[in-house]
């Protein structure tokens, strides 16, 4: 009997030793705007709390945050670090709430472009789950790790509320500052698939705070089949793989420079799916000058770049097809040389000469009647973003036999 007891905490024990850390969330920051856009956002901060709101894929019983300063032009104080389920609103559930520490400390300071780890802290989350972060920026501050096109809402309030049930008279701002991962320890065979791309994978459009996103969707799938992976989203609104914006800082820097920070330092993938280029070929003569022309070759020697990347680090990557956009109404967006290239890229995506396989998002959305064309169903009513019902489509059309 001892023998047994003993041999079970042994098993137990190598068990426990084998977790591994996954990121479950994420949030790809960009640099930041002129200092009138960034108070404009409500991304300027002196003695506030910051109570940031996620929706986790993949759970767990022991979690860390990630908090970044990148692109931040300055060191960024935490005062100090709360997270806890969510309740309602700014509200956390009651009896959830859990100090986090940097190195044992209470609070951090993050040197310019650089990233912190949290210690680990016991608490119950389910898959599925929205998180409440509170950060307390006790000194003035312009928000660095930004991501801004959030499609979230979080709050604002004055002073130190990190330990507060709701935030009283809570300000709101959709973006996410100064927090950029939430980890879960996760047992050996579970891991994360990055959604890796722009405002398409970034939810653009969607219903704000309805977690509507394509990736979203996917996990929700994955869940609902109890398969261990999480799904993070690493798109960036405007994000191109081959520049970086001419204007807008919020589009990110170009995908080939992002894609080490945004993937292959994430703990825990194993799988990544990419669907960007359809604004390296739209921002050319519209929100970018027309010396930024690509072509489909070009746009294709990008991806081979991300695939080579990848599979050094043991990573299978998948493609997407780039979705229709005739119609679109955004200045100098669509022509049908653009919509040719397009159309080229999706080929050679499809043909299965570099990816690991292909996630068909054209199918998916376009209009059986006008393949050019997203099905108006499906059309947020730009003609390039889908909206609520599009994204359910598209995460749809992933196959799970592709995560093995």
């Amino acid at each position: 009997m001892k023998l047994t007891i003993a041999f079970s905490l042994l098993l137990a024990a190598y068990a426990e030793a084998r977790d591994h850390w996954v990121v479950t969330w994420a949030a790809s920051p960009a640099p930041q705007l002129p200092p009138a856009e960034m108070r404009a956002a409500k991304l300027e901060f002196d003695n506030q709390t910051l109570r940031e709101i996620v929706r986790v894929s993949l759970g767990g019983r022991s979690v860390r945050v990630r908090l970044s300063n990148a692109h931040g032009k300055q060191k960024a104080e935490i005062g100090a670090a709360k997270i806890a389920l969510r309740g309602e609103g700014s509200a956390i559930a009651a009896g959830s709430s859990r100090a986090l520490t940097f190195g044992g400390r209470t609070g951090v300071t993050i040197p310019p472009d650089a990233v912190v780890i949290s210690d680990p802290v016991a608490l119950d989350v389910p898959a599925l789950a929205d998180l409440a972060i509170s950060l307390y920026l006790p000194k003035a501050i312009t928000g660095a790790g930004v991501h801004y096109g959030a499609q979230q809402t979080s709050y604002i309030g004055a002073g130190d509320q990190t330990e507060a049930s709701s935030i009283s008279d809570a300000a709101t701002f959709t973006s996410w500052a100064f927090l950029t991962g939430v980890d879960v320890l996760a047992p050996e065979r579970a891991g994360t698939i990055v959604a890796f791309g722009d405002s398409i994978t970034d939810g653009a459009r969607s219903t704000v705070d309805a977690n509507k996103r394509w990736p979203n969707i996917l996990a929700t799938r994955l869940q609902t089949r109890r398969k261990r992976l999480a799904v993070v989203d690493a798109g960036i609104g405007g994000n191109r793989i081959l520049h970086d914006p001419a204007a807008n800082m919020r589009f990110g820097v170009n995908g080939l420079a992002r894609f080490d920070r945004d993937v292959l330092s994430q703990p825990g993938v194993k799988y990544v799916i990419v669907l960007e280029g359809i604004n390296d070929l739209g921002h050319a003569g519209s929100s970018a000058p027309e010396s930024e022309t690509v072509s489909a070759e070009d746009i294709i020697a990008g991806l081979k770049q991300m695939i080579e990347r990848a599979h050094q680090k043991g990573i299978k990557i998948y493609g997407a097809t780039l979705t229709p956009f005739d119609g679109t109404p955004f200045k100098g967006y669509y022509s049908a040389e653009k919509d040719a290239k397009r159309k080229a890229v999706n080929d050679w995506i499809r043909s299965g000469r570099a990816f690991d396989g292909y996630v068909d998002f054209e199918k998916a959305v376009q209009d059986p009647a006008k393949p050019g064309v997203m099905k108006a169903e499906y059309d947020s009513g730009d003609h390039l973003h889908p909206g609520d019902a599009g994204y359910t489509a598209m995460g749809e059309a992933v196959d799970l036999k592709l995560f093995r």
